[in-house]
């Protein structure tokens, strides 16, 4: 009597009889039988032939191997005995029936071997997207959340991962330019979160049916797309439905907080900077996140450290959250001060001002605001001392530095500080133009509105209080009774509607006449006390000194040497700008002992800052009107006015003014091909400049590396030593085509070099500036003729620091500065001719 099969048996030869059958068969009736037969296998249905047990033995052993000969006979004759319904039911239907995992690998295999085009290839692209609508993906990750789940190997279960998050850029790979819009990341993503998002929903149902799930291989996939770079696309769906659900749901809120925890902790940062931005506010994330911040290890660094102190790309509102987050539980208050500490001591540490950049410093300072802003009245009694230690040596760290942004940003956080410390009732104040940044920094002390509270519906809007109500200052337009009882003769009485006369425009007749000789102005600058007679010679010096050039040469340097200790006594308006005016009509009409003067008092003894930075200020504004085009007319440059408007801002204060010098430089050396009229090429004229340029530029670096009692240039007057360089460039910017060119490039170069690794990233940024003006003055055949032996380190300097400096600035001047050196090489080498002229 014969034994009766084993399942496992019985499921292999009818398997095996169905595979031989397909592929030897040419009976149209068999293979649909055939395949009937191994449909059976996967149908759930209650009057089905096969068992359970039978189910999950061709599942578990034969049901991947099934699929993989479906794909290699994909064009075999007998797949085209069916009619497009039996192929639909019968050869696709095996693959979106059967365990989910399993169809995914092995459709992924096949669409990754199959020739591209052709038209089995178009068949998987087609059972692929069925897959994916038909909610398939979320039966594989449900199949890995039930406790009795798929048993696999990690090996495996790391390859299906794979598969699953990088599907988009596997099918990209192979179906370019054919790609199908379901495959693309911003559809794909979404629809995987989706996907998520209900087996998490399943999930919650059966733990409150009392089932025990598993959420590691969901928690695997959420960190795997997030590492991938695709977490904002992820979280925009399942964010907000995360937050909307944990609201009142406790099996929601520990559903979340296992989903996190599951997350490995190589994948753990991605996650997080994903969900942050994502969410509504700090309540929202403490819903979802729970005190993952307390057991995990890493998400403590990430959200105490790296995210507050090693980054800096995150707006204002993830801080928020982050700080706000460590602050409304009681358990994680203590990290909130720790947070705290760092962020004092990052704030006030020297080195970090002067070797970070302006926007790191702000997202800083942003953060230590906020964090103070959560304190409470014990723990900011508590923490008084290091605030105020903070406060002081921060202010001083940031009031040294010579960039007016950090020094803005250090009074700004001071006065904050000192206002939420409430010392002794005194506060501090400074005078500084605002900006946005200070804006946004003093605004940082209020709380932000509640993220729930919504806007009371009988509360009028300010746009209706204003239309509804009559300003005070608008009276309404008189009724005809008002005008009758005020009858016809109160008009007599009354000067109410005389029309004022304008005297806007009115001007203060002076008692003192003003001076018609230059001599009468220097001699009431060195003796006269009178403000009035004062102010008129310094408003009417810098004409005559224009108008009389003869008289100014013969009391140019001692009228310079006057006009350059003088003071604002008097207070007089503008009068920074008609000093400095008239200074830098005498270096024009008299220029070279003028100059002279000028640029040896600049390292003499007993200058103020601001007198020795006023120098560079007439050297640099009297070299850009003597660089003017002669004209044939009267010999002096057209469309220069006599600078008396008030203050004129030095050049190098502010970035914008040397960047624009260096941008339209390369403007007018970069060659573009236009359809349209192009412009004649501007004629070379003469100006005053060139003859003389040498004696602007050569004695400022005489004495550089001589330190006296008051004045260090390499030491710590970095303020100078910046402005310095970049007066240098600029002079050397305006000796372009100048026969003295070459020379200045070379000194030039080689005074740079010297500070190109400054600490203070103005002096960087003057050095950057100065290399630009080489390249784009020096002749190209100069260029390789008098500098090839520094061309080699000055390019390998030059990527370093458009890699690697803190200083946005800094980098995108390197990066200004390789061009223009590759430019100026390449038109030396292929035309020394024209090298030599450019």
């Amino acid at each position: 009597m014969m034994q009766a099969l084993t399942p496992d048996t019985d499921v292999r030869l009818a398997v095996g009889q169905s595979v031989r059958t397909l592929t030897t068969s040419r009976n149209r009736e068999e293979v649909v039988t055939a395949l009937h037969t191994l449909n059976s296998y996967l149908n759930k249905e209650p009057k089905t032939t096969t068992t359970t047990v039978q189910r999950d033995e061709f599942s578990r052993a034969h049901y991947t191997r099934t699929l993989q000969f479906f794909i290699s006979s994909i064009s075999a004759d007998w797949v085209q005995f069916l009619t497009a319904a039996q192929r639909t039911e019968l050869w696709d239907g095996l693959f979106l029936k059967g365990p989910a995992d399993q169809a995914l690998m092995v459709l992924m295999d096949g669409i990754g071997s199959l020739s591209n085009p052709s038209a089995g290839l178009d068949r998987l692209v087609s059972i692929l997207v069925e897959f994916l609508q038909s909610g398939r993906l979320m039966d594989l990750l449900w199949s890995y959340c039930q406790e009795a789940g798929p048993s696999d190997s990690p090996q495996l279960r790391e390859t299906l991962l794979g598969r699953l998050v990088a599907l988009p850029d596997l099918t990209a790979n192979r179906l370019h330019p054919n790609n199908k819009p379901l495959f693309l990341p911003q559809q794909y993503y979404p629809l995987l979160a989706r996907e998520m998002l209900a087996a998490l929903e399943k999930t919650c149902k059966a733990l409150r049916d009392g089932k025990d799930c598993s959420l590691t291989f969901l928690s695997q996939t959420l960190g795997k797309v997030c590492v991938q770079g695709h977490s904002e696309l992820v979280f925009r769906d399942l964010a907000p439905l995360l937050s909307s659900y944990t609201r009142s749901d406790m099996v929601w809120q520990r559903v979340c907080w296992k989903l996190l925890e599951n997350v490995p902790e190589r994948w753990l940062e991605a996650v997080l900077t994903g969900l942050i931005p994502a969410v509504d506010g700090p309540d929202a994330f403490g819903r979802i996140m729970g005190n993952l911040v307390l057991k995990n290890k890493k998400a403590q660094f990430v959200i105490t450290h790296k995210l507050l102190l090693l980054q800096y790309r995150h707006e204002t509102r993830v801080l928020r959250i982050l700080l706000g987050y460590l602050a409304q539980d009681r358990e994680r208050r203590p990290l909130l001060t720790q947070v705290l500490r760092s962020l004092c001591q990052t704030w006030a540490n020297p080195s970090a001002v002067k070797h970070t950049s302006l926007e790191q410093q702000m997202y800083v300072s942003r953060a230590l605001l906020l964090c103070v802003g959560l304190l409470n009245d014990a723990e900011l009694q508590e923490l008084r001392a290091e605030l105020l230690q903070c406060m002081l040596g921060g202010m001083q760290s940031h009031l040294d530095c010579s960039v007016v942004g950090v020094r803005r940003m250090g009074m700004a956080v001071g006065e904050c500080l000192s206002s939420r410390m409430d010392l002794g009732g005194t506060k501090l104040k400074f005078e500084y133009e605002q900006n946005e940044d200070t804006l946004e920094l003093l605004s940082l002390m209020t709380p932000p509105p509640d993220e729930h509270q919504e806007p009371s519906p009988h509360r009028m809007s300010p746009d209706r209080e204003v239309k509804g109500q009559t300003s005070p200052l608008q009276e309404a337009p008189p009724t005809a009774t008002q005008q009758h009882r005020a009858g016809p003769d109160s008009d007599l009485d009354s000067d109410d509607e005389l029309t004022p006369y304008d005297m806007s425009a009115d001007q203060e007749m002076s008692k003192t006449a003003p001076p018609r000789y230059l001599r009468d102005c220097l001699e009431a600058f060195l003796t006269s006390e009178e403000p009035e007679r004062v102010e008129l010679c310094l408003r009417a010096v810098e004409g005559l000194v224009r108008n009389n050039p003869s008289t100014a040469q013969e009391v140019g340097v001692q009228l310079t040497k006057v006009l350059l200790h003088m003071e604002d006594s008097y207070n007089t308006a503008g009068f920074w700008g008609l000093r400095q005016g008239a200074m830098v009509a005498l270096v024009v009409t008299d220029c070279v002992p003028v100059t002279e003067f000028l640029t040896t008092e600049f390292f003499s003894m007993n200058y103020s800052i601001r007198q020795r930075l006023d120098i560079l200020e007439v050297l640099a504004m009297s070299a850009q009107e003597l660089s003017q085009p002669i004209t044939a007319k009267d010999g002096l440059s057209k469309g220069v006015s006599p600078v008396t408007m008030g203050m004129i801002p030095y050049p190098g204060n502010d970035p914008v003014d040397w960047r624009q010098v260096v941008e339209r430089r390369i403007q007018s050396k970069t060659t573009r091909i236009s359809k349209g009229v192009t412009r004649p090429p501007a004629k070379a004229t003469p100006n005053r400049y060139a003859p003389v340029a040498g004696h602007f530029f050569f004695p400022l670096l005489r004495n550089y590396d001589r330190p006296q009692v008051t004045f260090d240039l390499m030491g710590g007057d970095h303020l100078v030593l910046g402005r310095l360089i970049q007066t240098l460039g600029l002079l050397m910017h305006l000796a372009v085509n100048a026969p003295v060119a070459t020379q200045m490039g070379r000194a030039l170069l080689d005074f740079a070099w010297a500070v190109r690794y400054h600490v203070d990233q103005t002096v960087r940024r003057g050095v950057l500036f100065a290399v630009c003006s080489v390249f784009l003055s020096m002749p190209s055949q100069s260029l390789l003729e008098e500098l090839s032996d520094q061309l080699l380190e000055t390019r390998a300097w030059l990527a370093d620091v458009a890699e690697s400096d803190p200083d946005a600035d800094c980098r995108s001047l390197a990066v200004q500065s390789l061009v223009l050196l590759e430019k100026s090489l390449k038109a030396g080498l292929e035309n020394p001719a024209l090298g030599s002229q450019s």
